[in-house]
């Protein structure tokens, strides 16, 4: 058995999200199909974050097993051939060792969310950004985003149909910069809740936006209805994993 690891990009827009269901095609099971139609087989491949339906990755890392031994430069332009009319590429694919999971052997995530901010609609970044056409106060959210960093309750942050065990979660960074049009949302962690960066991104905007929430208050009220609003999945994307250590070979 020979585990391999890999990175791709895709553009969520007309996906279902990373799991595999009947509803749509998703990212795994494209991926799934494009390793069945290169093999044979049809291993399960784990992710190191699975995204929702609409959500972008600039690097998600990924892995599964194949009984056969191409090196994993073959593997990648197989894969990448029948992916080709699907808005999922294969950047990276590298051979590791089977204790590595890209999941569990995950140590930070990072995430971006974009938000154009000006009072013309977009055209070019239509489904890959939220537009809130109003001005938002950058300042205001940066002082409510120090208070979000930390280990904290996010229970108020939390999908109602979230499965995580716990609600506390430690978050890394928490980076707000504007760059013209574009107000750009940073977040690290080792994991997030269900829609935590979402629900984090919408109170912020609103707050941005001059309504008075406090983030104290909101951690202490443990609700999911003291936050803000949810923010749309267009905008947000997985930029990448980080791993303690990196045993892949990787092909380019």
């Amino acid at each position: 058995m020979t585990r391999y690891k890999i990175e791709l990009e895709y553009d969520g827009s007309d996906l279902i999200g990373w799991q595999q269901n009947r509803q749509g095609p998703s990212v795994q099971s494209l991926l799934m199909d494009a390793i069945e139609r290169f093999c044979g087989a049809r291993p399960d491949v784990v992710a190191a974050g699975r995204t929702d339906a609409g959500v972008h990755a600039i690097s998600m890392t990924a892995h599964f097993d194949l009984n056969a031994m191409p090196d994993a430069n073959t593997v990648m332009r197989a894969l990448n051939f029948y992916l080709m009319e699907f808005p999922v590429s294969v950047l990276n694919c590298g051979i590791v060792s089977d204790d590595f999971n890209a999941r569990f052997s995950c140590t930070c995530r990072h995430y971006k969310y974009y938000v154009l901010n000006r009072a013309s609609h977009p055209v070019l970044n239509k489904n890959r950004v939220w537009w809130v056409p109003r001005k938002l106060n950058v300042s205001a959210m940066r002082r409510a985003a120090t208070k979000l960093i930390g280990n904290h309750d996010f229970t108020s942050f939390r999908a109602s149909q979230c499965q995580a065990k716990s609600p506390i979660k430690t978050l890394d960074t928490c980076k707000i910069t504007r760059r013209g049009d574009m107000v750009i949302f940073e977040f690290s962690a080792r994991s997030f809740l269900h829609h935590q960066v979402r629900n984090m991104v919408g109170t912020l905007v609103e707050i941005g936006l001059g309504k008075p929430y406090d983030i104290d208050e909101i951690f202490a009220a443990r609700n999911r209805s003291a936050a803000g609003p949810t923010a749309p999945a267009s905008g947000l994307y997985f930029i990448r994993a980080d791993y303690a250590t990196d045993v892949s070979v990787k092909h380019t």
